[in-house]
This record gives structure tokens, C-alpha cells and sequence, in this order.
């Protein structure tokens, strides 16, 4: 699965696409400098099963991680990812 990101103004998004096509998508708001906000993890059906919205959550850390910056998971996907995930400790904001 290829993982792009785009941003535009205070709004960005991590993206499964597949033909042109959405298949998988975590959106994100920038609340600062170093802060990101996940607000919204949606998932086709036919990527369902398959991993890819942890995928999402994985490639927001790594950006995270390369970038300094600290993400809050207001989505409920994305909390529970990081609920499970100690490792991502590192990037959540406290």
C-alpha cells in the first residue's frame, strides 16, 4: 500500500489510493508549529481487514518522528492505535 500526504492550509490528510481513487484516508488538522490533531480515519470496504488504517496511524508517527512534531488522536481509530501502541508514546501529546 502506497501512503501519500497532502496539506493545504491547516488541513491535511494521509491517503491509500488505488487508480485515482481514495480507497483509505486519516485526516488531520495542524494546531500549531509541532502539534497535529487526527480528527477523522475512514476505510473503504476494500481495504477492510487489510491493515490499512493503522498503516495511516503508522505513517503520521514516522512523519511525526522526522518532523518533531506531537499528534493528539482525537479520533476514536486512531486513539485506540495508540492506546495499543506504547512505541508511539514519543509523539503523543500529554
Amino acid at each position: 500500500m502506497n501512503i501519500e500526504r497532502i496539506e493545504h492550509g491547516s488541513k491535511g490528510a494521509f491517503l491509500i489510493k488505488e487508480n485515482n481513487q481514495r480507497l483509505a484516508e486519516m485526516t488531520y488538522s495542524i494546531a500549531g508549529e509541532n502539534l497535529i490533531i487526527i480528527d477523522h480515519t475512514e476505510v473503504s470496504d476494500a481495504l477492510r481487514g487489510k491493515g490499512a488504517g493503522k498503516k495511516l496511524v503508522d505513517e503520521a508517527v514516522d512523519y511525526a518522528r522526522k518532523n518533531g512534531i506531537k499528534i493528539i488522536p482525537l479520533c476514536p481509530f486512531a486513539k485506540s492505535v495508540f492506546d495499543r501502541t506504547p512505541e508511539y508514546n514519543d509523539v503523543l501529546n500529554k
